[in-house]
């Protein structure tokens, strides 16, 4: 049963193949329809013709008509199935040539459609990255793509372990901020910070925030000052004090911020310069600091805030891929959308991008032609022979069933001109 229902539908399963089976077998009732009727003209001529001298033209007409058809139907049969099931040499040739077809086709797919002037001049009509802009631009296309990368974003977030992605970090941080020495890399920072002033802004910006906090909070200022002084002071004098240190306090952080020359400003140039120095040169201070160093990153706590960090930043990061109103998701939206415009209206970086994608695919193609033409080949040969010759039937069949109808309509004609030049030219030669 599975064999017949196989060869009635030709291992059809889509609907798109039921189209084409039901078109494959009007065509072939077509081409039966006409050979039937050739056969009974034929039938009809052949008892008539010695009554009626000019059925013979008819006979000899729907003769070849037979001829042809039947000629016709044996090679278009024999490209798939044994005629009538009987084993005759060359025929079912696809199935007995499967392999060789597959290897054909892999060779012809290779040679012609993955040659190099083919893919170059391809790729050369078309720009992608023009493309890729007038997409991403749309806004609803933007969405898509955002879409996809949340998608995937969450993808690598669900696959990636937790423990891997901590030691991946710890490693990471380990090899660029832990085991470098600190002491020379920190000196040269500090040289830098120092010699182009950028320390002055920060004086400036600390005297200015203690003056203000010294006018906004006087009290803070006497309590302070008040309780270093002895018991038996009167008070009078207390205020007196409190009030004149507060006032020199207030000048004195004034000056500072006013004055670049200020006394301060210089010992504190001073004392980064030196320390600049120190960080790059003194070994005891540098051994300080590398102790210090691992002593803080080797704490368990620190660690185990890495870890909670990352959990956070997961949490956070799955929370805003997954809802498409997130600042996240709109960051990636907007994103998609301006770079989609810029490829609009940049053609150099058009050219840029479709150079590089060109230059990718080129050398892929180069470098995997043969396996991509294998693809075809390995196919072919993994499909079960009369499998193979079933989905050809399917797909060119109805086609093929063309050369029926012209095989029958082309021997009618044959036979009747046949019959014709021996009739009208070499029997009268020969009679006389």
């Amino acid at each position: 049963m599975p064999q017949s229902r196989t060869a009635r539908t030709l291992g059809a399963t889509t609907p798109a193949d039921f189209q084409r089976l039901a078109e494959l077998r009007r065509m072939q009732a077509i081409a039966v329809g006409l050979l039937i009727f050739m056969a009974i003209v034929f039938v009809v001529s052949f008892a008539l013709q010695d009554r009626f001298p000019a059925f013979g033209y008819v006979r000899a007409a729907s003769e070849g008509g037979m001829v042809g058809g039947l000629a016709d139907w044996f090679a278009v049969t024999a490209l798939f199935r044994r005629p009538l099931g009987l084993p005759i040499p060359h025929t079912n040739l696809i199935s007995a040539k499967k392999d060789d077809i597959g290897e054909g086709l892999g060779s012809f797919i290779e040679e012609n459609f993955l040659a190099d002037d083919v893919v170059h001049g391809k790729l050369s009509e078309i720009s992608g990255a023009r493309m890729a802009g007038e997409w991403l631009s749309q806004r609803k296309n933007a969405e898509r793509a955002g879409s996809a990368v949340a998608s995937a974003g969450l993808g690598a977030l669900t696959v990636l372990n937790d423990d891997d992605v901590r030691d991946l970090i710890e490693s990471l941080v380990r090899k660029h901020v832990v085991e470098p020495e600190w002491g020379p890399l920190l000196g040269r920072a500090t040289e830098t910070f120092v010699g182009g002033e950028h320390h002055e802004t920060l004086v400036d910006v600390a005297a200015e925030r203690m003056e203000e906090w010294l006018i906004d909070h006087p009290e803070a200022f006497d309590r302070v000052a008040s309780s270093r002084l002895p018991g038996w002071v009167p008070s009078v004098v207390d205020r007196f004090v409190d009030q004149r240190l507060h006032a020199e306090a207030v000048r004195f952080c004034r000056a500072v911020a006013e004055d670049r020359q200020h006394p301060l400003r210089i010992a504190i140039s001073r004392f980064l310069t030196d320390l600049s120095r120190d960080l790059q040169e003194q070994e005891r201070l540098q051994e300080q600091l590398e102790s210090f160093k691992h002593e803080v990153f080797d704490s368990p706590r620190i660690r185990a805030l890495a870890a909670s960090t990352w959990e956070s930043a997961r949490a956070a990061l799955v929370e805003m891929l997954e809802d498409p109103r997130s600042e996240l998701r709109t960051r990636i939206v907007s994103a998609s959308q301006d770079f989609g415009h810029r490829l609009l209206d940049d053609p150099t970086l058009q050219y840029k991008i479709d150079v590089w994608v060109m230059d990718v695919v080129e050398h892929l193609v180069r470098t995997y032609r043969h396996d991509l033409a294998s693809v075809v080949t390995e196919t072919v040969q993994r499909w079960d022979a009369q499998e193979a010759a079933e989905k050809i039937e399917l797909q060119v069949g109805k086609d093929l069933q063309f050369i029926r109808l012209n095989g029958t309509v082309v021997g009618s004609l044959a036979g009747l001109a046949i019959y014709t030049i021996a009739t009208l030219v070499i029997a009268p030669l020969t009679a006389g």
